[in-house]
């Protein structure tokens, strides 16, 4: 019997890591307001590090958009798998030559391209989506606060978020 409901459960573990920073924080100030010495300095460390897992928590909150979408998502060294009800298809993590956002589709979805194959399409809210967001962020040169800004803004049209070699003249922004 759980006293805590669905909805506030999915919520809490949806910003777990910023709850923990939360609480690091809260042992920090309390070294360092604490008798000082060794706890102070440890203290002003852990304040630090609340800080930069309080960035990184919030960032994968907000690549969290759900759950109990169509599918599978399973990561295992270097290669994304999707299992789908209608589709799926495997994309190496090293040969992604172009990630972008639809959200015409109902959920919205992730499409990887990889030379060669097709087009692998994910839903944001599949399961196992979430470990999505590390594979992404290691993408050289993505601007993870753009791919979010994407994500959360439910625009009418696909956009590409990310392209290893350019298919539109320099001059031209990608977002």
């Amino acid at each position: 019997m759980s006293f805590i409901r669905p909805e506030a459960k999915l919520t809490l573990w949806r910003w777990r890591e910023v709850l923990v920073a939360g609480f690091v924080l809260l042992v920090g100030l309390s070294w360092i307001n604490g008798p000082g010495g060794l706890l102070g300095w440890l203290g002003w460390v852990l304040v630090v590090a609340a800080g930069a897992l309080a960035i990184i928590g919030i960032q994968r909150a907000r690549f969290r958009t759900g759950v109990g979408g169509p599918g599978v998502v399973a990561i295992d060294e270097g290669q994304i798998t999707y299992l789908g009800p209608l589709e799926g298809g495997m994309v190496a993590t090293r040969e992604i030559e172009r990630l972008a956002l639809d959200p015409t589709s109902s959920p919205a979805h992730w499409v990887l391209e990889q030379p060669g194959q097709p087009a692998l399409h994910i839903p944001v809210n599949a399961e196992g989506a979430e470990a999505l967001f590390d594979v992404f962020s290691a993408l050289p040169g993505l601007k993870t606060e753009q791919m979010l800004t994407e994500l959360n803004s439910g625009g009418a049209h696909p956009v590409v978020i990310w392209e290893r070699t350019p298919s539109r003249p320099t001059h031209l922004r990608l977002h």
